[in-house]
C-alpha cells in the first residue's frame, strides 16, 4: 500500500449549518465529516441563519464553533443588502474573508445593486479575501470592481464554459482572482436530474456536458485553483419536498472523486495536492501547523454508501459511484484525529485560524 501524504487539506467553501439550522446538521457532525474527508480545516459561509452579517451573529457563530468543532476552521462575514459596511473594520481581523452573494442562492443575502457592490468593495480592508457567488453575465460586473480596486476575489463554484471564458481573460489580464470548482459540477450534469430529483438541486444548478468538459479543461491547464465541496447538507425530507432545498453534502466525497480523476488520468497526484491543499492555503494565507497532514490510499477503490457517511443527513448525490482514495489518517498538530475509521478528536479541539489562538500569520 502506497500512501499519498497531503499537507493540510483546506476546503474554503462549506456551509456547516448548526445554529438555527441544527436540525439539518451541527458544527460537531460536519467538522467530523470534514476529518473523515481528509480535511485539516474548513471555511464556513455566512448564509446559515442567523446570517453572519453583524457582530452579535458573528460572536454567536464563533462561540458555537469553538465549543463543537473537531477540525480547524474559519468563517466568512457576509455582505448585506442592508449595507453593513460599517461593520467591516471591526470584524475583518477575526474572519477568513467577506462573502458577497450576487446571484440567487439559499438565504437572504442577495446583493444585486452594483452601486452597493462598489461600496462593499471599497469598504472591505485590502489584503483580505473577497469571495463571490457570481454567475454568467454577473462575472464581468464583478471583474470591473476587481479591476478598479485591486482586491483579491475568489470566484466560488464556477460552473459554465461562459464563466471560464470570462475568468480566463481576467487571469491573462493579471487581475487578482482565484477560481473554485465543485465536484458536483465536474461529475454531474443536467442529464442526471431525472435520476437524482431533489438530490440534484443546487445553486449554481447542474449544467451541460459541454460545460463539464470546459471545467475539466480548466482544471487540467491550471486555470482552476481550488476544488471546493460547497458542502451544504439538508435533510432527506427537505430534499424530497415539492420545492427541494438547494445544496448537497460533499466533504467526504471530494477527495475520493479527485482520486477517481487521478485513476482516470485527468489529474496528477501533484495537481490534486495543489487543488485541495497548497492553493487554498496560499489564497487564504494559511500555514499548516507542524504535524498536520492527511494520508490517503489512492489505489483503494470503494463504492460511496450513504450509510457510511458522517454528515448528519446521511445521503449523497454520488451514492453508488465507485471512487478511488480512502483516507487512512488525518493528523493535526502531531495528533492523530482520524484513523481511517473513527474520529478521535474531542469537540472544541479545532482552532479558529483567523484571530485568537492558532490564528493564521
Amino acid at each position: 500500500m502506497t500512501l499519498l501524504t497531503i499537507p493540510g487539506m483546506v476546503d474554503p467553501h462549506v456551509h456547516l449549518r448548526g445554529l438555527d439550522w441544527s436540525h439539518k446538521a451541527t458544527f460537531a457532525s460536519e467538522t467530523a465529516a470534514a476529518l473523515a474527508g481528509g480535511y485539516w480545516a474548513v471555511l464556513d459561509m455566512p448564509n446559515t441563519p442567523p446570517p453572519t452579517i453583524d457582530r452579535p451573529a458573528l460572536a454567536r457563530k464563533l462561540a458555537a464553533l469553538g465549543e463543537e468543532a473537531v477540525c480547524d476552521w474559519g468563517v466568512y462575514f457576509g455582505a448585506s443588502q442592508a449595507d453593513n459596511t460599517a461593520e467591516f473594520a471591526a470584524v475583518s481581523g477575526t474572519v477568513c474573508g467577506l462573502k458577497i452573494y450576487n446571484n440567487a442562492t439559499t438565504g437572504t443575502l442577495l446583493v444585486e445593486d452594483q452601486a452597493l457592490r462598489e461600496r462593499i468593495y471599497a469598504a472591505w480592508p485590502a489584503g483580505r479575501v473577497i469571495a463571490v457567488h457570481a454567475e454568467g453575465e454577473t462575472i464581468p460586473r464583478i471583474l470591473e470592481l476587481v479591476r478598479r480596486t485591486g482586491k483579491h476575489t475568489h470566484f466560488c463554484h464556477v460552473s459554465t464554459a461562459e464563466e471560464i471564458g470570462y475568468l480566463r481573460a481576467a487571469r491573462a489580464e493579471g487581475l487578482p482572482i482565484s477560481i473554485g470548482v465543485t465536484p458536483h459540477h465536474l461529475y454531474l450534469t443536467e442529464d442526471d436530474l431525472p435520476r437524482l430529483g431533489g438530490f440534484g438541486w443546487m445553486k449554481p444548478e447542474l449544467k451541460t456536458r459541454m460545460d463539464v468538459e470546459a471545467l475539466w479543461a480548466a482544471v487540467a491547464d491550471g486555470l482552476v485553483d481550488v476544488i471546493e465541496s460547497d458542502h451544504a447538507p439538508h435533510t432527506v425530507a427537505e430534499k424530497t419536498a415539492p420545492q427541494p432545498a438547494f445544496g448537497v453534502p460533499g466533504l467526504e466525497t471530494t477527495l475520493p472523486l479527485l482520486g477517481l480523476a487521478v485513476h482516470e488520468g485527468r489529474l496528477s497526484e501533484a495537481r490534486l495536492v495543489e487543488l485541495v491543499a497548497l492553493n487554498p492555503q496560499r489564497i487564504f494565507g494559511l500555514h499548516p501547523p507542524e504535524g498536520t497532514y492527511t494520508r490517503v490510499d489512492l489505489a483503494d477503490s470503494f463504492v460511496i454508501i450513504p450509510a457510511n457517511l458522517r454528515t448528519a443527513p446521511g445521503w449523497s448525490p454520488f451514492a453508488g459511484m465507485r471512487v478511488y482514495g480512502r483516507v487512512r489518517e488525518v493528523w493535526i498538530r502531531g495528533r492523530l484525529v482520524f484513523d481511517g475509521t473513527q474520529v478521535l478528536a474531542e469537540p472544541g479541539s479545532g482552532r479558529n485560524l483567523f484571530g485568537g489562538e492558532g490564528a493564521a500569520g
